[in-house]
């Protein structure tokens, strides 16, 4: 019987586990959380934190000496290393160690990509040990790009424009890396591209490319990809020869390689690429909904020294993935998760917010509240679709939170609505915050809100794409509020508190508003709620 050793058991391994399983292989999973979620799929589960090489070495060494051990593997972690090193030591199918540490270290990835003339952006590697002034960057130009040597997900990753926001970045970055070590490289202009690849025999084979949607400056949070890429074929040819050049600079010569690409005025360059398989749901799901291509089974296969596999699409369809996120507060409620999953074309959602928790607004791709997947024939059908599910969804946030009001009505950053006119917001900065005497407002009853002209114009849409009169209809819906004329019916009414927390918050912002208004009625507290917006 084949036996694998999987690092992580989590929802990102889920695929892999279940391939094997269903495959009759013997799995062992390792994963420093001793709850993992998928821990009770193996045939053997041990607790063993992912960056300690030497303990999921004795692991391995255990299982071959029971039942035998063919393979070492992971998929969405930044663990390739220690694959790469458990595998090296065993004498097991797998990439150089030294191959792996390229493909996890950005500095020596860079380093390696400049060697082989292979396109990446212009760079600088810094380390406060010793001197804690951060080095100059004038060489590389603005704007810039800040990162964690040694880290995934997008934590600790920064736009830099000027001087000045240089060091904090830096600072904020450091204690992020496992190895005290920031890189700073100059800004790709452009789209972005992430692609997987089974690499055999020498042999890279790109299984596909979809764009990212990458949002939210100077953070960089990917709010969702689609497959196939909307790029012509000769551009994606084009890209695709990089990546497999990346590969090869890096000495990945086994296994998977996946990589993040920016389509730039001069051409693709290289943003990262990592010797394992993508995360964010790509290659477990949107490969094999878009393309038909177990990428996962491939990649395990040559893990244990099987060829990949037939590699060729089984079809061509358009999966669309998009992410949930919040404002921040604390969750109350969730609800809308049955009515997304039973839309048409919905394959998979998936929430990792439930009531009680807190909630921040994303700087990273950690941070984010859930994801849903949809798939169509067509492009704009897959992206519409999943669209919607996500307007279905609504983490409804504890009324009266100082974290949630601040956020919604004092702090800068990214509005929830985009594409606002001039006379829009004209007509929002003449609108009265409210009318009336609030505290007369019904705390069982409905919030009424004065209309604001403009408001039905398609062309403001908010972050997950659906129309700002969308937003506000389900505020209103789910809020129990309606518009009203209200100083012409003499009820006490909210006016622009409830479309700026809209703008900013989206439907959340305004369900939020009006919670808010009816809890503070009833507990006679309303005018210190006014007097903190």
């Amino acid at each position: 019987m084949t036996t694998i050793l999987i690092l992580g058991a989590g929802v990102m391994q889920e695929p892999g586990i279940r391939i094997a399983k269903r495959r009759g292989w013997r799995v062992v999973l390792a994963d420093g959380n001793p709850r993992a979620q998928a821990r009770g799929l193996a045939d053997r589960f041990e607790a063993v934190d992912l960056k300690d090489k030497e303990g999921l070495l004795a692991l391995a060494r255990n299982c071959a000496e029971s039942t035998g051990l063919d393979g070492v593997f992971t998929a969405g972690t930044d663990f390739s290393a220690s694959v790469a090193w458990v595998a090296e030591k065993m004498g097991l199918p797998g990439i150089p160690y030294e191959a792996a540490m390229r493909a996890t270290d950005k500095c020596l990835m860079r380093e390696a990509f400049a060697r082989a003339g292979v396109p990446s952006p212009r760079f600088l590697c810094w380390t406060g040990e010793g001197d804690p002034r951060v080095p100059s960057a004038e060489g590389l130009g603005f704007p810039l790009v800040v990162k964690p040597v040694d880290n995934m997900g997008a934590r600790g990753v920064r736009r830099v424009d000027s001087p000045e926001g240089l060091s904090e970045a830096c600072s904020a970055a450091l204690p992020l890396s496992r190895s005290h070590r920031v890189i700073i490289e100059r800004f790709m202009e452009g789209p972005e591209l992430s692609l997987d690849a089974i690499v055999y025999e020498g042999r890279v084979t790109v299984c596909g490319v979809a764009d990212r949607h990458i949002c939210f400056p100077p953070s960089f949070v990917e709010m969702g990809h689609t497959m196939p890429t909307a790029l012509d074929a000769g551009t994606v040819r084009r890209i695709e020869r990089v990546f497999a050049d990346g590969i090869r600079a890096l000495g990945i010569d086994r296994g998977a390689a996946k990589g993040d690409i920016k389509l730039t005025p001069e051409g693709p360059m290289i943003g990262e690429i990592a010797a394992r398989l993508s995360g964010g749901y790509m290659s477990g799901w949107t490969f094999p909904l878009a393309s038909g291509v177990e990428v996962t089974e491939a990649a395990m296969n040559v893990a244990v020294g099987l060829p990949p596999g037939d590699l060729t699409p089984q079809r061509h369809r358009t999966c669309a993935e998009r992410a949930l996120i919040s404002v921040p507060g604390i969750v109350d409620a969730v609800a809308g998760v049955e009515d997304a999953r039973r839309l048409p074309g919905v394959t998979d959602v998936f929430l990792r917010a439930a009531a009680g928790d807190e909630v921040v607004f994303p700087a990273n791709n950690v941070q984010k509240c859930g994801n849903v997947l949809a798939v169509a024939e067509a492009r704009e059908a897959a992206i519409a679709t999943a669209q919607r599910a996500l307007g279905s969804i609504l983490l409804r946030l504890r009324p009266l939170t100082i974290r949630t009001t601040h956020y919604l009505f004092h702090e800068s950053g990214n509005d929830a609505v985009t594409g606002l006119s001039s006379p829009f917001l004209e007509s929002l900065r003449a609108m009265p915050g409210w009318v009336g005497e609030l505290a007369q407002v019904r705390s069982d009853g409905p919030v009424a809100v004065l209309p604001l002209r403009g408001a039905e114009d398609p062309a403001f849409v908010d972050w997950y794409g659906g129309s700002l009169s969308l937003a506000v209809q389900r505020a209103l819906q789910l809020g129990n509020g309606s518009l009203e004329d209200a100083p012409h019916s003499g009820v006490p009414a909210v006016g622009s508190i409830f479309w700026r927390a809209v703008l900013r918050g989206g439907t959340q912002g305004g369900v939020y508003l009006l919670d808010s208004v009816r809890i503070a009625a009833r507990q006679g507290t309303v005018k210190e709620l006014l007097a903190s917006l």
